[in-house]
Formats: structure tokens, C-alpha cells, sequence
């Protein structure tokens, strides 16, 4: 009986073969997505995480990362780094740096919520 494989077994399996194997599974994948239509993915909501009352901006960071699981990283990762050194080196507000980085994950869920419609 075979199993599904992870992503990164497929990658290992794909990276070992020759360029026309490649490309010929790389023309069989599309020709089963195109089969099937596009995949609507459920995306679950943010975990509900509380705001401690004492929070550094890498706890912040760490929590949002966790309560917005969803949210790929790299979506937000510009702007917090740049949230960050806001208040690191420029010395700005740290509840107001937390506040706006927690827009920042809510905005990009909401993104994530409408590009899956």
C-alpha cells in the first residue's frame, strides 16, 4: 500500500533525477492540476494567543509568528525587521511598535483569507 509522500521526499526524489524525468514529472503534475481544478485550502483562524502584559518586540514577533501560523513569514518579515529596528534603534514606543506589528500579521491573514476565495 503506498503513502502519501512529504514534500521534502518528493524534493530528494525529484532532485535525483536526470533533466528529462524532471521535466517530464513536471508535465505530469500540471497535467493533474489542470485535471483537477484548483485547490481551495482551508485556512484555519489565528490561535488564540493573549497579549502578555510585559512583551519585548522579539516576544511579540514569536507570538504573532505563533498565533498567525498561516501567515507565511516572509510575507511580514520586511516590515516587522523594519518595526524593529524602529524600536531598537531609533528608540520608538515599544506598545505602539507591538501594536503595529499586530496589524501587520492581521492584515496579511486577511490577505491570506481573500486570496484563497
Amino acid at each position: 500500500m503506498s503513502t502519501i509522500k512529504s514534500s521534502k521526499e518528493l524534493m530528494e526524489i525529484y532532485e535525483a533525477m536526470d533533466d528529462e524525468r524532471k521535466l517530464s514529472l513536471s508535465d505530469f503534475a500540471d497535467f493533474l492540476y489542470a485535471k483537477s481544478g484548483p485547490v481551495v485550502r482551508e485556512i484555519p483562524p489565528p490561535e488564540d494567543i493573549p497579549r502578555p502584559e510585559k512583551e519585548t518586540v522579539v516576544g511579540a514577533v514569536k507570538r504573532l509568528k505563533t498565533q498567525y501560523h498561516m501567515v507565511d513569514s516572509m510575507t511580514v518579515f520586511s516590515a516587522a525587521s523594519s518595526l524593529m529596528t524602529d524600536h531598537m534603534v531609533k528608540g520608538r514606543d515599544l506598545v505602539e511598535v507591538i501594536d503595529e506589528m499586530e496589524q501587520l500579521f492581521e492584515d496579511a491573514y486577511k490577505k491570506l483569507l481573500q486570496d484563497n476565495e
